[in-house]
């Protein structure tokens, strides 16, 4: 994925993000979700035809398809209302993949930040699995992971590509991140269960 491709993935999964937490329409969501979706299945088909015999290159641009298409399927899914089990379900597919990809960018790559972005990315997805094609209650977790994510799996790498600084930030300093990424989730997702339960205690309590 391109880096300019890989800053729009850190727009798309902000407003997203916002959109889980209830501060940005379906709708209004998913029209961003089209543009982003449209330059990401656009992009690896022109990758693909002009390097039809580089399997490795190929392979890259086969992983920015499963962003291509998660998005145009939200977008569609809002715009038309329709139900988001299916896409639940192919989050499912994609988490799987992702874990795939994270595997060929460690081994053959030798590339270990984008590695465990990778494995972080296959984490979202599972949650979106669980979300939509399971229907668990885990609406707020998943927007403020995707928020977060937004930020440091796409964001934050794309630009610090862009100006070229990518290469200097140590194995050390993602480890860290990492760690502290890795908490912070635990800590969100035991607070908003907390949250929850009080706003049923009150709901009862109102009764």
């Amino acid at each position: 994925m391109s880096n300019v491709g890989l800053l729009y993935v850190g727009a798309v999964l902000f407003v997203n993000g916002l959109m889980l937490l209830g501060k940005v329409e379906g709708k209004s969501a998913g029209v961003f979700n089209l543009f982003v979706g449209s330059l990401q299945v656009i992009t690896p088909i022109y990758v693909i035809i002009s390097n039809p015999h580089d399997s490795w290159t190929i392979l890259q641009a086969s992983g920015t398809f499963l962003f291509g298409f998660t998005y145009l399927y939200v977008g569609i899914n809002n715009l038309c209302d329709l139900d988001a089990t299916g896409f639940g379900w192919y989050s499912l597919w994609v988490s799987i993949m992702a874990v795939g990809y994270s595997i060929v960018t460690f081994i053959h790559f030798n590339d270990y930040k984008f590695g465990i972005i990778w494995l972080m990315w296959s984490f979202l997805w599972f949650l979106f699995f669980r979300l939509l094609a399971l229907n668990k209650d885990i609406g707020r977790f998943t927007g403020w992971v995707t928020m977060i994510q937004s930020w440091l799996t796409a964001t934050i790498p794309a630009f610090l590509s862009l100006i070229g600084v990518w290469t200097q930030v140590s194995a050390l300093v993602i480890s860290a991140v990492t760690a502290a990424v890795v908490v912070s989730f635990i800590i969100l997702y035991f607070s908003t269960k907390t949250i929850k339960k009080k706003h049923s205690s009150l709901d009862v309590s109102a009764t």
